[in-house]
């Protein structure tokens, strides 16, 4: 029995409150709020699953675990194909961007998955952090966007914050600390082929090619480095894949409630779920210099994202007038 034949059951007073109740709802799920509620929920789903990928770093190489993730993303997204009928779902008009961009994002997530072999989870989630930042400087050459000095000066404290988490010339400077900076410009080229795309094709056609295009890369490269997997690594790989594609339709979810400038600074809850659940399952708490880094990031990022609210706003006075 589904709520809506559940509620022809009741009596007549009982079913107006269910009305008023049920209107509130869909109301709710109108505004920013939900938006704002699905993107910090993603942020969960995100960590959890760095934080199972870092377990499983020590035993396998990045590349098979990055493969299970995204076999286990495509076999779930192959459901979803076949109901809409694959064929006409896999047609885009922009194909060697949609290629482009699924590389960018395999690629995003390898890089990141190799650091985290070698850096506590809030460490790397917090240098990954950087690409709103480089997704603005790409936006220049690619979109022919105008970059004010404002969100340049951002852009600056952002790298600022990144140096002070990586701490190069230091005797607590790590070279892995690099592969999340890499990772963060793979998934800043995917953001602006996403860009470019914007309106051409569905959110559907997207991820699947985000799915496919990845696990064809990866299953090229899995075997020059395979290590065979017990069954509980298997079960973690596709707890990987499940939870990441959650926190991805998620995201998904989130923009078609609200804005991105809305909802882009609550993406920040990240930080604090990464630093909490790394503690938890690792002993691994950020010394103090990782935090500054990590508030200058998250700063800057959200001062970007600001910036952006502001252009949006104008441009659409500037359309009204």
């Amino acid at each position: 029995m589904n709520i809506h034949s559940a509620a022809l059951t009741l009596p007549s007073a009982h079913v107006s409150l269910w009305l008023r109740l049920r209107a509130r709802v869909d109301a709710a799920r109108q505004t920013p709020l939900w938006g704002i509620a699905l993107i910090v929920t993603s942020t969960v789903f995100f960590a959890c699953s760095d934080v199972i990928t870092k377990a499983l770093a020590s035993s396998l190489p990045a590349v098979e675990i990055t493969w299970l993730r995204y076999v286990t993303f495509s076999l779930l997204i192959l459901p979803l194909l076949l109901r809409k009928e694959g064929g006409t779902v896999l047609r885009s008009r922009r194909p060697g961007l949609q290629v482009l961009r699924g590389l960018g994002m395999a690629f995003s997530a390898l890089l990141f998955i190799s650091s985290l072999r070698f850096l506590p989870v809030a460490d790397a989630t917090a240098i990954n952090f950087i690409s709103p930042i480089l997704i603005t400087a790409l936006s220049i050459p690619f979109l022919g966007e105008v970059v004010g000095w404002r969100r340049w000066t951002a852009a600056i404290v952002g790298l600022m914050g990144v140096l002070i988490v990586i701490r190069p010339g230091t005797s607590s400077f790590e070279l892995a600390a690099v592969l999340p900076l890499l990772g963060a410009t793979c998934w800043a080229g995917a953001a602006i082929a996403t860009r470019m795309m914007r309106g051409t094709d569905s959110s559907v056609t997207t991820l699947s090619y985000s799915a496919f295009v990845g696990a064809a890369v990866l299953s090229a490269l899995v075997p020059f480095g395979w290590v065979t997997p017990s069954w509980p690594e298997i079960s973690l790989g596709v707890c990987v894949g499940v939870l990441s594609t959650i926190g991805h339709w998620l995201v998904i979810l989130a923009y078609r409630h609200a804005s991105a400038s809305t909802i882009a600074p609550f993406s920040y809850v990240q930080l604090l779920w990464a630093g909490a659940l790394g503690y938890a399952a690792f002993g691994s708490m950020p010394d103090l210099w990782t935090v500054v880094g990590i508030a200058i990031i998250a700063a800057s990022g959200l001062y970007t994202a600001y910036r952006e609210r502001m252009r949006a706003r104008l441009s659409a006075q500037a359309q009204l007038r």
